[in-house]
């Protein structure tokens, strides 16, 4: 076969970005997220499914800590064509426990919706909840670490923290995730972070060191393209476990939260 992207063929390119086939227990994983996400849903029924626009998904789970307090906006992972936001009310433990609050946010997926209108739906998402909250760190999981990074455009963002994230597109356009999204080269491009303005708000960009090459290599050098960026590389962790370090109240990635609430 051809090779595609940076010498890789479509069977290479296949297995570089499937995540779940390279953690043989990633399904037992979300079967866990799911069952401690219910609990937490059914223990906070309010502020769930605020409308912010006009879709059946443009829906936002809000965990609030108190009054007037700092926000942690989470954008869902799901390769922008699975899981939803109920998956990931687990993680809002380790945030809540430090005084922030935290807002999940649903997006239409693909093929419904082209990648463009996903990104503009994240950003509708937050001019929706930039009323809520003066200091607002915008971060997401996989396709929500690239949606995150979009986001550092929108002016309610005061930092973001991406986790595990895509933010060069074009080797996407070329494997088995592209046959919902149907990237051509320049929507891949203009959606690709990599590729796009520069902004000088604070960005921590975190993987696993147990994560897939690729995904380590684009978070490397992502950081490589945003000067101010922070690279953390969370030993032992693959794709799905390093959030853990986002749901435990001691966890890094709840510590980074902190760190970038308390710079702005």
């Amino acid at each position: 076969m051809a090779a595609l992207y940076r010498g890789m063929d479509r069977a290479t390119l296949d297995a570089a970005y499937n995540n779940s086939a390279a953690v043989k227990n990633s399904a037992q994983i979300v079967a866990g997220w799911q069952a401690r996400s219910d609990r937490v849903r059914a223990e906070h029924l309010r502020g769930l499914d605020l409308r912010y626009g006009p879709a059946p998904r443009n829906r936002i789970d809000f965990f609030e800590a108190g009054k007037d307090s700092p926000l942690l906006v989470f954008i869902h992972g799901g390769y922008w064509q699975m899981r939803s936001k109920e998956l990931f009310a687990f993680l809002v433990s380790g945030p809540l426990a430090h005084g922030i609050s935290v807002a999940l946010v649903g997006y239409t997926l693909a093929p419904e919706k082209r990648l463009d209108g996903i990104v503009g739906e994240i950003m509708a998402a937050l001019s929706y909840l930039g009323a809520r909250a003066s200091r607002m760190v915008v971060s997401g999981w996989s396709a929500g670490g690239h949606l995150t990074a979009m986001a550092m455009q929108h002016p309610a963002a005061s930092a973001g923290l991406a986790i595990s994230g895509i933010y060069d597109l074009e080797p996407i356009r070329h494997c088995y995730l592209n046959e919902k999204l149907q990237l051509d080269e320049l929507e891949a491009r203009r959606n690709s972070p990599i590729a796009g303005p520069a902004f000088s708000k604070p960005l921590s960009i975190a993987y696993g060191t147990n994560e897939l090459p690729e995904l380590r290599r684009q978070s490397e050098e992502y950081s490589k393209a945003v000067p101010q960026a922070k690279l953390l590389a969370l030993p032992e962790h693959d794709h799905f476990t390093i959030l853990e370090e986002l749901a435990s109240p001691a966890g890094s990635l709840t510590r980074e939260v902190r760190t970038l609430i308390e710079s702005r």
